[in-house]
């Protein structure tokens, strides 16, 4: 399992179960997907409907309803692990996973019933979240510095709300059935002071998909425009309270950032066993590359590169569930900057130890390239992490 730290037998067989998932269905239809011209078409729903076969996609919700109820640790190791096979499969069930999870926490009950029974009960059914929009994106990182809301608002109405705007750059966002959509909905202050959270679904008139963005790796996973044009919300959708969605965030999320630092940490495993199975077998002046001092040492650096990134996200993890144990806030933002770094160099020193073979897309080296480079600016710009780490340690 990569020397990922296992704590108990049931981590090991359900990590068991997703790498069996991932060999039988992930593996042989990454090349394909990835090389799509159609960004649409890069998604799989034959890859959904397995993982949904063998109790994945429900996998963080409650027995209660029809999960597992996986705690933080155990979802990041499971997102590690599809990671380690493609990137953009292990984005689609990260936020899928975070979302159910959060889903669970954040909702009443009467919205628990409603929507987490039509989840469980669709294999086709995943979540996604509308934060980000095409000029309020590291703003919800940095608001206290930002002093900005977003642009998308929702006005009141009898009932509801009526919402206009859009957001774009979304996980799953023209495949997903359920959303978490935060909005301003008081003008003329930031959006932590003024921004709520609501439930939409699909399919909702006034709601439609924009475009599907054209992504240079992470191409399993679509990334789409939400757009809302005199979009009715009614009333029981609001999720907490009328100005409190920042809340939302920060309450119900602290394993967010540690999940997306899980996904790229399992491309930095995929570039790293390439790297030393090709020192082990590449004969290069008269002996195996690895007998080489330079390049010995760099595939030492690399694994320790990963157990470091890893170590920290599964600290991470762990604590976002037992917070009263030394969960400090910078670890909402720090462990994917890290695993994020750490990728990129893996990678990179990875095509170079390959030498001219690794500039061949053969080699595979190349999609690991541009998977890579997605986590530098994902979830978070890394610069843009470091100052809301800063404003946590600092300020």
């Amino acid at each position: 399992m990569h020397e990922i730290f296992i704590q108990n037998e049931d981590q090991r067989a359900i990590l068991e179960s997703v790498r069996r998932f991932a060999e039988e269905e992930v593996a042989p239809k990454v090349a394909e997907l990835d090389a799509q011209q159609n960004p649409e078409d890069g998604f799989s729903w034959d890859i959904v409907e397995a993982a949904d076969a063998m109790g994945l996609r429900t996998l963080t919700l409650s027995e209660e309803y029809g999960g597992l109820g996986v705690d933080s640790l155990t979802t990041a190791m499971v997102v590690e692990e599809l990671g380690r096979f493609d990137l953009g499969i292990s984005v689609v069930f990260a936020q899928t996973l975070k979302l159910a999870q959060i889903f669970e926490k954040a909702t009443n009950p009467e919205q628990r019933e409603r929507h987490l029974s039509k989840y469980r009960d669709d294999p086709r059914h995943l979540f996604a979240i509308g934060i980000t929009e095409p000029e309020t994106a590291s703003n919800y990182f940095l608001p206290q510095r930002a002093k900005a809301p977003y642009r998308t608002f929702a006005e009141k109405v009898d009932g509801g709300w009526v919402v206009n705007g859009m957001k774009h750059f979304i996980s799953n966002g023209n495949v997903a059935k359920t959303y978490l959509l935060f909005v301003q909905t008081e003008k003329g202050v930031p959006l932590h002071e003024g921004s709520t959270c609501f439930i939409i679904e699909q399919g909702m008139e006034g709601f439609t998909i924009g475009r599907v963005h054209d992504k240079m790796g992470e191409r399993l996973a679509n990334n789409a425009e939400l757009i809302f044009q005199d979009f009715f919300i009614p009333e029981e959708n609001l999720v907490g309270e009328v100005g409190k969605g920042h809340g939302v965030l920060s309450e119900f999320f602290p394993q967010s950032n540690a999940y997306a630092a899980a996904s790229i940490i399992g491309v930095a495993v995929n570039a790293y066993e390439r790297a030393v199975e090709w020192a082990q077998t590449r004969v290069q002046g008269g002996k195996h590359l690895i007998e080489h001092d330079g390049i010995a040492a760099d595939l030492a650096e690399m694994r320790m590169l990963i157990d470091g990134s890893r170590s920290y996200i599964h600290r991470a993890a762990w604590l976002a569930d037992n917070q009263e144990h030394g969960w400090d806030r910078s670890l909402g933002a720090l462990p994917k900057v890290m695993a994020s770094q750490a990728a990129w160099k893996i990678v990179t020193r990875t095509l170079e130890i390959h030498g001219g073979h690794g500039y061949m897309k053969e080699a595979g080296i190349e999609k690991l390239m541009r998977d890579a480079a997605a986590f530098l600016h994902s979830d978070g710009v890394n610069r843009t992490l470091l100052l809301k780490a800063a404003g946590f340690l600092y300020d």
